[in-house]
């Protein structure tokens, strides 16, 4: 069989400087270059879902969601330039009406008036259709590198507020690395995300874009042959009273208290204690998903049979995450899925 090539992105946590106070998001730990905000570059990591439940239909057509988003080391690259008009220049084949980064920029430009334009480099490593997050993190890059390229000086929370408007998980990208998300994925709330976790993605030959994964969810909770839909650990009513920072202030315990589980779930990841959560970790759109295409079901049991911890579907899918001890564990397991494109990568921690 042709050997596929991994997916680029195997990486360094990203790095830099600190912020100053209510000057925006902390886009400093991704920036790699900038001079007089005359050009500048950003990466934009992707995110794997370590639990993703589905709580029923809202009013406005969405989804209610709860899910744990972390970012990886897995990244796209954006540059920043000035320009007259919006320019978008990439190879991922999308056309750049299409793309996000130019509905970002021109969002941008319509609610703040902006003259000016950008020329914008995008260079794809994070595939599409992966439930990896990538269009959402450009997009989330996008409105950053606008805000400081443009001089805006726009804070995190407005810059959410634009986000919100170009799709469901782009808030997220402006905060993290580690977030609890509700709503259709708008309403973020940051936690601690402790020590860095070894990652296997393996994504099949395949996209799964969120509209189908979603649309098939919902013909599935209407059907009466498969009951009631998925209980999510988290209700309406409790969502509110989480803490915006985990700690080990309350008591672990194992009890059936949905709040106790997500709380109990997050510090454990904070230890790398996964063998007390694995059973937390869900899916909902994943059994969606393996029903149309079951190589994913085959991923999953493969990933366990070569040493990890547990693994998941990420997102709307197709890519599918293992969990190992070392980066060495994976980069011997993703040897056994030479069939597939693969990446070794890091859960981003600061």
């Amino acid at each position: 069989m042709e050997k596929v090539p991994r997916i680029p992105g195997k990486g360094r946590r990203l790095q830099g400087e600190g912020r100053k106070k209510d000057q925006g998001p902390e886009i400093s730990r991704e920036l790699i270059a900038m001079t007089h905000y005359s050009s500048l570059s950003l990466k934009a990591p992707a995110k794997i879902n370590w639990f993703l439940n589905i709580i029923g239909l809202r009013d406005d057509g969405f989804h209610e969601i709860r899910t744990l988003m972390q970012k990886i080391s897995l990244c796209d690259m954006l540059t920043f330039a000035p320009s007259k008009d919006i320019v978008v220049r990439t190879d991922a084949g999308i056309p750049f009406e299409q793309n996000l980064v130019y509905k970002a920029a021109m969002l941008l430009k319509g609610i703040y008036g902006v003259d000016r334009g950008a020329d914008i480099q995008l260079e794809k490593n994070i595939p599409a259709g992966a439930g990896l997050g990538g269009g959402s993190s450009d997009a989330a890059a996008a409105l950053r590198g606008l805000n400081k390229l443009w001089e805006l000086g726009l804070s995190t929370e407005e810059l959410c507020k634009a986000a919100a408007q170009l799709g469901s998980d782009v808030p997220f990208f402006l905060h993290g690395p580690l977030c609890l998300a509700g709503g259709r994925g708008e309403k973020v709330t940051p936690c601690n995300a402790g020590a860095a976790v070894s990652i296997l993605l393996v994504k099949p030959h395949f996209n799964i874009s969120t509209a189908w994964a979603y649309g098939e969810y919902k013909k599935r909770i209407h059907n009466a042959e498969h009951g009631a839909r998925t209980t999510s650990p988290l209700s309406e009513r409790e969502w509110p009273d989480l803490p915006r920072k985990s700690g080990t202030s309350f008591e672990l315990t194992k009890k059936t208290s949905k709040v106790d589980n997500i709380r109990l779930l997050i510090h454990r990841l904070e230890s790398l204690e996964f063998r007390e959560i694995k059973d937390i970790l869900s899916n909902d759109l994943e059994s969606v998903a393996i029903k149309s295409f079951p190589v994913i079901a085959e991923i999953k049991k493969r990933l366990v049979e070569h040493g990890s911890e547990f693994s998941l579907m990420s997102g709307s899918g197709s890519t599918v995450f293992g969990v190992f001890n070392s980066s060495e564990k994976a980069e011997r397991a993703a040897e056994g899925f030479k069939d597939y494109r693969t990446a070794v990568v890091q859960t981003i921690t600061d």
